[in-house]
């Protein structure tokens, strides 16, 4: 369904790091910076990109927002998550785990990346 997937990131280097290893995780190779000083995160179907605003504001986080990451276990969606709070991440909403309702069953481990976006790795139990 999704193309792309870009964010606002004031400090590309910080946030390139940070998504170097969370990203690594799930199998992606670290991102590419291209001529305009954005990162790429190239996989099979689709991309995820970091970008300074091109308006030139600050970048800020989307306030009901949030990007989820699909991960092939819970196991894969805890390293996900040390990964992230060891690189600038700050966990937010629930501790990682199982959530459940209307009839579906999730892994879920919730971060703020360092530019304060919401982001998820997701596991579908069923």
């Amino acid at each position: 369904m999704f193309s792309h997937v870009m964010l606002g990131a004031n400090d590309i280097a910080t946030s390139k790091a940070f998504y170097d290893e969370v990203l690594g995780v799930i199998g992606c190779k670290p991102g590419v910076i291209d001529p305009k000083g954005r990162c790429f995160y190239f996989t099979k179907t689709g991309t995820f990109a970091l970008s300074k605003p091109i308006d030139g504001e600050p970048a800020s986080h989307g306030n009901g927002s949030t990007i989820g990451f699909a991960v092939d276990s819970p196991e894969q969606a805890d390293a996900w998550h040390a990964a992230g709070l060891a690189n600038g991440g700050v966990t937010c909403e629930d501790p990682p785990g199982v959530r459940e309702g209307n009839g579906i069953k999730l892994y879920l481990a919730y971060l703020r990346d360092p530019a304060g976006n919401k982001i998820c790795a997701l596991h579908r139990m069923n």
